[in-house]
């Protein structure tokens, strides 16, 4: 009997000591990269010598093209003239500047359309540096404007 309960004691002794191994916590750290103030300032200077992505404003500011379509000569030729010298504009940019200035002709477009079509712009917007064929491929705009 002695040996059964020294046995059971094992047992789960054992069985506690797994539950305890198998249990991971897992820590998930954020870092958050402060702005660089000189960085900032470099992107602006340079969106305003692109004179704020005129033509990518124009170009976010026209129909919806056939935004799933990556050909540009998919979209009507005006469209594909914005997007063209837009492209241009964002290609004279340094790459850490390029999102800022697309999200800076999305700020452009707020006010003036409804929220549903702001939808659309940011959607059309956050893809332009793959239409452009640059990178970054893709630039983040926070939802939270709209």
């Amino acid at each position: 009997m002695a040996k059964l309960t020294f046995l059971a004691t094992a047992l789960v002794a054992l069985l506690a000591i797994g539950s305890v191994s198998a249990h991971r916590t897992t820590i998930t750290t954020t870092v958050v990269e402060e702005e660089n103030p000189r960085q900032q300032q470099q992107c602006r200077e340079q969106i305003q010598r692109q004179q704020n992505l005129r033509h990518c404003q124009m170009y976010l500011a026209q129909g919806r093209d056939q935004y799933e379509v990556a050909m540009v000569t998919d979209i009507n030729p005006q469209q594909q003239q914005h997007l063209r010298e837009c492209c241009q504009q964002l290609r004279s940019m340094d790459e850490e500047c390029r999102c800022e200035g697309v999200r800076t002709a999305v700020r452009q477009q707020q006010g003036q359309r409804e929220r549903e079509e702001m939808g659309q712009v940011m959607q059309k917007a956050q893809d332009l540096p793959s239409k452009c064929n640059l990178s970054p491929r893709r630039c983040q705009i926070q939802s939270g404007w709209f």
